[in-house]
């Protein structure tokens, strides 16, 4: 079953695919959120986050081209090596709302040219530009191209990778886990191919460091009480609301990550590597199955969080009031799904005392 009418998002692809300026790309956006938005009640989940999704690797496939002729016309010339533009995060996950951030990265070819380290240092600031004013807010935590920590030449990334898969601190681990959603976006795929086999590599070179990832998986705030009631927001702004994004949404990605990674599956879409986790049995087929309606109930609440509008571009808090949840079946679906995460974590805890019992 596909979107109903996806006769705007037809031309509003096209006009993201031709827009020459980031004025025409900034508004090609909002033309096709606002469409998105109003068909996300009545269209299946899976088919309306694909096409989202599809809308933002359009936007930043766009935005890269648009910043490389910016900076021929600027003097800077043609990209002097080959390079890949990576996502990270939901984007990267295929998960984006319509408020996310940005959380990226660039991977550079290791081909010799003595202007290729202040070519892409420019390159990176005027795309995390561009996309920041295209609508991406740029990431808290500094995951993005224009930071040294995210663009490197492919050797460059497969020593970083190396040193962080080496050192099991909270700090180095949470990169790496980072690292395991990226997914290629524009420029050359090849790049984007090898870094992933170096990516993959790490864990069948280090045995313990599903371990060290799982340690870092297992810390999530408290979502239920000891009497299975839902927590909510105790002081601040929020005070009595929910916390989808990190109270739901991430402990699920978190936990089904740490699988994947354990058991070398590659994709990065949470649904993907739900789906071949259970092709390869690699929990019980009812916990998986039971992962999977919560991560859909999660998406759904996620994306009933309030927005507010804001020149055009849509911002949200990922809080949910719980008033309006307790009306609907909300509730009830949100306090389902937070028992399943809290049955995977304490499987997790379980497998990680194992671990680190073996080891000693």
């Amino acid at each position: 079953m596909e979107l109903q009418n996806m006769a705007p998002w037809v031309s509003s692809a096209e006009a993201i695919d031709h827009a020459d300026t980031p004025e025409s790309l900034r508004q090609a956006r909002i033309d096709s959120q606002k469409w998105l938005l109003a068909s996300q009640a009545s269209a299946p989940l899976s088919d309306w986050l694909r096409t989202a999704n599809e809308m933002h690797d359009r936007i930043a496939a766009r935005a890269v081209q648009m910043c490389e002729k910016g900076m021929v016309e600027d003097g800077f010339g043609p990209p002097p090596v080959p390079y890949a533009f990576i996502a990270f995060g939901s984007m990267g996950r295929s998960e984006s709302t319509l408020w996310s951030d940005q959380d990226n990265g660039m991977i550079i070819s290791d081909l010799v040219s003595a202007d290729k380290e202040l070519y892409f240092s420019e390159f990176g600031r005027r795309v995390s530009a561009i996309l920041e004013y295209l609508g991406y807010p740029k990431c808290e935590g500094k995951v993005m191209c224009s930071e040294p920590l995210w663009r490197h030449t492919l050797s460059g990334w497969q020593e970083q990778l190396s040193k962080w898969s080496e050192d099991f601190a909270w700090e180095p681990i949470r990169y790496l886990i980072i690292s395991s959603d990226m997914r290629h976006i524009a420029g050359d795929q090849q790049l984007s191919a090898e870094w992933k086999r170096s990516f993959y590599k790490l864990f069948r070179k280090h045995p313990d460091l599903p371990s060290a990832v799982l340690r870092n998986t297992v810390r999530h705030k408290a979502t239920l009480n000891i009497l299975g009631q839902i927590v909510t927001e105790r002081f601040g702004e929020h005070a009595g609301d929910f916390d989808v994004k990190y109270g739901l949404y991430i402990p699920l990605v978190n936990a089904v990550r740490f699988l994947a990674l354990q058991h070398g599956v590659e994709e990065t879409s949470t649904l993907k590597r739900l789906r071949r986790l259970a092709s390869l049995e690699a929990a019980p087929l009812p916990l998986l199955d039971a992962c999977e309606r919560a991560f859909r109930i999660a998406l759904q609440l996620r994306m009933a969080t309030p927005v507010k509008e804001k020149d055009g571009l849509l911002l949200s808090n990922g809080y949910l009031a719980v008033k309006p949840l307790k009306q609907g079946k909300g509730w009830h679906e949100l306090r389902e799904a937070l028992s399943t995460v809290r049955r995977l974590h304490r499987a997790l805890q379980r497998q990680l005392r194992f671990m680190e019992g073996r080891r000693s």
